[in-house]
This record gives C-alpha cells, structure tokens and sequence, in this order.
C-alpha cells in the first residue's frame, strides 16, 4: 500500500533522523525531498505545498529547536500533518429513517458493484437489514453481478431487467423495503467512461426522489491526482457526503488518499484493500497516516484478528499446544486461521518496520508454500493427521501423489512439525515448572 511513496519517504527520514542542530537551511534540504515524494505520489501540487509549508513552520518552532531530538520531533510533525491531510479522523455513515438510503456514484470501471456488495456485507455484520438495489439501466452485466454478490452474501437485490426508468427501479425498491423489511437502501448506480450531462442529471432525478443520507463517490485509489478532478466534478453536481477508494492493496501512487479532503472538503469513509468480500474497512487517517511512513498499523491488524479467529477456539488451541497434544489437523486450521487474516505481504504492511521487511521478501512464494502444506495435510486421513507415527512408506507415497508433491517434501513437512511439537512439549513442561514456583510466561493462560 502507497509503497513506491512510503519508500522514498523513509529515505528523506534517514536524514531528519541524523539532525542534531536544525537550521532553516538543513529542515529545507529535508523537507525537499518529502515534497518530491509527494509529487511523485501524484499528490495535488497545492496540497503537497502547503503541507510543507505547514510542517516547516512547526519544525522551526522554538520547542522543536530545543528539543534533544529535533528530527524526530520533525517526523511526528509530518505524521500529524498527515493524519490532518487524511481527514483527522474516522468518518462512519450517518444513517437516519427507516428505510435509510445509500447512493453509490462513480465512472465505469471504479468498483462501484464490488464497494455496493462490500458495504451491505459491513452493514449486516453491524445488525443492518440491507438491499441492493440494481440502478445501473445501461450495463446488463452489472445487474447480473449484483444478483450473484447478493447470493454469495445472502442479501436481497432488486433487480428489474429490461426496466430503463430509473426513477421507478427506486419507487419499486422503496416498495419492496417496506414489505421485506430492509432498512438500508444501497443503490448500485449507472457510471461512465467520464462524467456527461445526461449521466449528471439522471443521477440528480435519482438523489432528488430517494434522498440519499449518504452519496459515495466510489474511485480507484490507482488514478492518482485524477480521481480527485473526478470527485470535484461529482461533488459539484451531487453534494457527496464521502468517498470509498478501492484497490488501496495494489500500487497505489497515494495521490488520491492525500489530496482528496483537502480538494473538496469530502472525507475518505471506506478503503477496499483486496479482491474479496471481506478485504473493505472503514477509513482511519491516523492508522493510514502511520502506514505510509512505515509505522505499520497494529490496531487494524488486531481487529482483523479478533474478527477472523474465535477466542474460545484460540484457548482451546493453546491448551493444546501447552500439553504438547498439538496434531496436524490442529495445524490445518492454524493454516486457515491466517488465511483469514488476508494475504502475507498486507499482514507484513501492519507491522512496524514491515515495508523494510518486504524489500526483496517473496511472500508470493512463502503463500504457494503454505497452499501446498495444506493440500499434503488435507490428502491424509483423519487418522493420519491426528497421529503422523502410523505414516509408513506406503502412505506417504499415497498421500504425495494425492496432493501433487514428491516424497522429500512431505517428509520434510512432517519433520518440521515433529519439531514444533517437541518445542510446544518443553514449553509446557517448563511453564509447568513456573507455575508451581509461582511464576509463568507471559501470555500463557493461567489454569
């Protein structure tokens, strides 16, 4: 996320960091390179000014020149700075009446369909009766992709093939709402390859009938500095209440999340950070802030764990592993537990210092690596997983053929786990051995 921006942002960190005495002339030669990185990034050149400005002005502040670490001082003033930028902090959804209207609003191609199915699934979860509402009269595909992210999500779509009038696809929806009782209205939009009169004025008859509480702008975060010409176009003709940026997970330049609030004043509410239904969360500038300068962004990480992993089966799990009685079946679903937490490079980005970690990682590798231990793992019988020791010659070469690796491979896998649990056994023995003198290891669950 915003890697080629947070790289060239940590190389301008290294020689703030060094800064003993600051001068005028030294904060400048630093601040020049965070102004280059931010230019580059696509960033919206008044915006990227007067950022610098800003923190120029607070760097060569009394309290900062006499502090004992002037270029650590200055980089917190750049995170604040960034934090302010962002939006300060999380903007949720102002959702009033019953029902409450959503409107999804964006060119063709932004992701409005996918951020329509992402946004009812969020809802939901949060005790929402959403329906997705099919608005999109010129692209057939669009309704049949609606239709099919509903069944996945178990979510009603209206959907009214061969319909051309959007404003009676509304009437309809408010109808069938009051019937079904749906109390979140998320309206699926029609969008073009650039902003035209007729798609303006037909989106306005849409927001004039419904009254949206909420009109998204829905805008591909690789775009750059052009997604932000594009919501001004949008804001000025409908009065957006937010934007949701998509593909925050590829190689997003940044120029979009870092001029967007300060262009048209319309706070970032959501971020879609991958392919699945799942990888869509709410938007916090300080943690978003805290990434891109490759402070990393544990809270998230925390929440996208306390979200995946249910915290009884978790106690049940390291129970296990304390009396050593840890079996592969119980590393599968350690497997599929991590899974949850999205790919290996996005869960590395949560971690302090995890940019520098990835410079010259192959997650891609170490992820096919885990695909194939899983499918070694799910070859073998129950019996199999539960006690390896019953695994003769004959078996592995069962097992090996079934999950398309050579013998050495799965050999290797049950050597490795023989010694994860050999380790797990003299843990359990050891905070055995603390308990009963009144200690224990941190972390352990105390019984």
């Amino acid at each position: 996320m915003f890697d080629s921006l947070s790289e060239k942002l940590q190389n301008a960190f290294k020689n703030l960091r060094g800064l003993g005495k600051i001068s005028e002339t030294n904060v400048g030669d630093s601040l020049r390179e965070v102004r280059m990185a931010l230019l580059e990034a696509d960033v919206n050149f008044k915006v990227a000014r007067d950022f610098i400005e800003r923190v120029k002005e607070k760097a060569l502040g009394q309290e900062v020149i006499q502090s004992i670490q002037p270029g650590q001082q200055i980089i917190k003033i750049i995170h604040d700075e960034l934090v302010e930028l962002l939006g300060s902090t999380n903007q949720s959804l102002e959702l009033s009446g019953n029902p409450s209207c959503v409107m999804m609003v964006g060119l063709h191609g932004s992701g409005k369909t996918t951020s329509s199915g992402k946004l009812a699934r969020l809802l939901h979860k949060q005790g929402r009766t959403p329906l997705l509402v099919a608005a999109d009269v010129y692209r057939p595909a669009a309704m049949d992709q609606l239709a099919t992210l509903g069944k996945q999500l178990d979510i009603p779509v209206l959907v009214m093939r061969g319909e051309t009038d959007v404003l009676k696809i509304a009437r309809n929806a408010f109808d069938f709402a009051r019937q079904n009782n749906r109390n979140t209205l998320i309206f699926d939009t029609a969008g073009r390859l650039q902003i035209d009169e007729p798609l303006v004025q037909e989106l306005v008859r849409l927001r004039d009938l419904i009254k949206p509480q909420e009109i998204l702008l829905v805008l591909d975060a690789a775009t750059g500095q052009e997604a932000v010409n594009v919501a001004s176009h949008f804001d000025k003709a409908l009065n957006i209440t937010g934007a949701i940026l998509t593909k925050l997970d590829g190689d997003a330049r940044g120029g979009a999340a870092l001029s967007l609030k300060s262009v048209t004043g319309k706070p970032i509410k959501f971020g879609g950070v991958g392919e699945k239904l799942e990888d869509f969360e709410p938007f916090h500038p300080e943690r978003m802030a805290s990434r891109i300068l490759g402070m990393g962004d544990v809270v998230s990480l925390v929440e996208r764990a306390a979200e995946a992993v249910d915290e009884a089966d978790a106690k049940r799990m390291e129970e296990k592993m304390r009396k050593g009685q840890f079996t592969l079946e119980d590393f599968l679903e350690q497997l599929r537990q991590m899974k949850k937490l999205g790919s290996l490079e996005s869960v590395v980005g949560m971690l302090p210092g995890g940019s520098e970690m990835l410079k010259g990682a192959d997650l891609g590798k170490q992820e096919k690596e885990f695909k194939r231990m899983e499918g070694m793992i799910c070859a073998m019988t129950f019996q199999e997983r539960r006690n390896p020791t019953i695994l003769n010659a004959k078996r592995r070469v069962r097992i090996a053929k079934g999950s398309g690796v050579n013998v050495s491979e799965l050999n290797n896998l049950l050597n490795r786990f023989g010694q994860m649990q050999q380790m797990m056994k003299k843990m359990g023995k050891f905070q055995k051995m603390m308990s009963k003198m009144g200690g224990g290891m941190p972390g352990m669950v105390r019984r």
